[in-house]
């Protein structure tokens, strides 16, 4: 047996170490008589600015935990300590003649691919981008104002979006799965103290290696990545997956796993022409907001030494009403930057890296959007008002991928910056200074009215200071969910096909995205053995 404590906290700026001490004292106990202690979260509390305190839960080990725990059976924050067990399927005994594809390289992808490698199943992994290495510099060449490539951008390539999307690992979900996600990112890279942190975050430079890593632990457990491989079909009979069309030639498999990522328009609408079930889903949309992140670090810290322990502050907000409006995707000393995915469209996002250093701060101002709003009962109907608002960025940023901004207090009074406005910021390929209200449907932009005041009331006067506005950002979720029986993951009427993560509408981020591809893949595995020699006969056909 072990012990769960809970509500140890401990002031910023006493170092970690001391938490053993807290413990003890918390359970009445001497230091020396704690034999292993493991931290199981870890928050910042900064509801006092001149008193900011870490919270910790732990799990700790005894001579005589039975001992503690009925001394302080009164107390709510000790408690025995278990957790559920990791689900390890068994392989299923049905025949695989050919090994499962796994569609995409994103976060679903990868973990379904690596958990399918580590059984024995020789994932074959199709990613219609570029591996991270060039993918890099071809992000790079378009920040500098290069063409935009169709392929190999912020959102297609190795890592899929999730790759150059902040790497925040915050999820709801918790429990097991959850759990071996985080190890396997510690496995591939990430810092340990990720499994605990409130707000884990990897940053977009840490993320290019960690994917490469997953890669190459997936090479060596005998799986195989195709690189600028993009699906173009599936060859279905009598209800069950026979194959796959690639850009690349023919693909004999009776397994994909489809984990295509929120920007696949182009296999969104073949699925459609297919008659895979799918249809209308909410998704979120709106602004993003950038401000100094000197003035987030004022209002955050009430102490100047809180900076140099803490980095760069960051802020969660949410107006209630009707429809809420909710920050997303804070990104503390971070980078706007193009989440495109079609040529002459233009939509924003944001990003960090781990050092939280370039002096600027910006979050996604949020709202959702419903089905019966998208103007059309079309499965694609929210693709398209994406698209419709896109365009117009697209033709306000003269065409040329540069970013529209407005300052916030433009925005609110229904004015027009002026072009002669300088706003350095951190888009890196140019901005222009617009009118906001032409990118994004009423209902929203009218939420957004409503509600930024009221977060500017609860900074007393500083959220709106010196903020800029920039838009739109569209790719706050999925607007469509492709339809998959509960019990199986597969696709009705589509026996063999598995969609899951962000794009099949399942999840909301990195963590839930790749906890989705896991699932999927245990599913494959409980049902069907490890393709043996037969496996040989994956037929490529060029």
């Amino acid at each position: 047996m072990s012990l769960k404590v809970t509500n140890i906290r401990l002031p910023v700026e006493f170092p970690e170490q001391e938490l053993a001490e807290k413990i003890a004292q918390q359970l009445g106990i001497n230091a020396d008589e704690i034999q292993n202690y493991r931290i199981l979260r870890k928050s910042l509390d900064a509801r006092s600015r001149h008193d900011l305190r870490f919270v910790y839960s732990a799990e700790v080990t005894l001579p005589d935990e039975a001992g503690v725990l009925k001394k302080l059976r009164d107390d709510s924050s000790i408690q025995e300590h278990s957790e559920a067990p990791f689900h390890d399927p068994a392989s299923g005994t049905q025949p695989l003649e050919e090994r499962p594809v796994v569609v995409g390289s994103g976060p679903a992808g990868l973990l379904a691919g690596y958990f399918l490698a580590l059984k024995g199943y020789r994932p074959l992994i199709l990613e219609r981008g570029f591996p991270v290495k060039e993918r890099v510099p071809e992000i790079r060449r378009f920040d500098r104002g290069e063409n935009f490539h169709r392929e190999n951008n912020y959102l297609f390539g190795e890592g899929g979006a999730g790759c150059f999307s902040d790497g925040k690992l915050t999820c709801r979900l918790s429990g097991p799965d959850v759990q071996w996600v985080l190890d396997r990112f510690v496995d591939c890279g990430a810092r340990s103290s990720i499994v605990y942190e409130h707000r884990p975050h990897l940053g977009s430079n840490k993320l290019p290696m960690i994917c490469r890593n997953f890669r190459r632990k997936i090479d060596a457990l005998g799986g195989e990545f195709r690189f600028e491989c993009r699906l173009e079909g599936l060859d279905v009979v009598n209800g069950q997956v026979q194959g796959i069309m690639t850009s690349s030639g023919y693909l004999k498999t009776s397994h994909v796993i489809l984990g295509i990522g929120h920007s696949a328009r182009d296999t969104y609408q073949m699925l459609y022409e297919l008659g895979v079930p799918m249809f209308r889903k909410a998704f979120q949309l709106g602004l993003r907001i950038e401000q100094p992140q000197e003035q987030v670090n004022q209002h955050k810290y009430g102490r100047e030494e809180y900076l140099s322990l803490l980095g760069a502050a960051d802020y969660t907000m949410i107006t209630k009403g009707k429809r809420d409006l909710y920050t997303f995707c804070m990104c503390a000393g971070g980078i706007v930057m193009p989440s495109v995915s079609e040529p002459e469209m233009f939509c924003t996002n944001g990003m960090s890296n781990s050092r939280h250093d370039t002096g600027y701060a910006n979050s996604g101002v949020m709202t959702t959007i419903y089905p019966e709003e998208f103007g059309s009962e079309h499965p694609l109907a929210g693709v398209e008002l994406q698209r419709k608002y896109e365009s117009v960025a697209y033709a306000l940023g003269k065409k040329n991928y540069l970013c529209p901004i407005q300052r916030a207090g433009d925005f609110l009074n229904q004015k027009k910056t002026d072009s002669s406005f300088s706003y350095a910021g951190t888009y890196q390929r140019g901005v222009v200074p617009t009118e906001l209200h032409q990118v994004l449907p009423p209902v929203v932009l009218s939420q957004i009215e409503n509600g930024l005041p009221v977060m500017d009331q609860k900074w007393r006067g500083g959220f709106l200071a010196n903020a800029v506005l920039v838009g739109p950002e569209m790719r706050g979720s999925s607007p469509v969910r492709i339809d998959r029986e509960r019990d199986t993951y597969q696709a009705p009427g589509f026996r063999g096909l598995y969609p899951v993560g962000e794009g099949a509408g399942y999840a909301g981020g990195i963590v839930s995205a790749a906890v989705d591809g896991l699932l999927s893949a245990k599913k494959l595995v409980e049902e069907f053995a490890p393709p043996g020699s037969a496996a040989e006969k994956l037929i490529h056909h060029q």
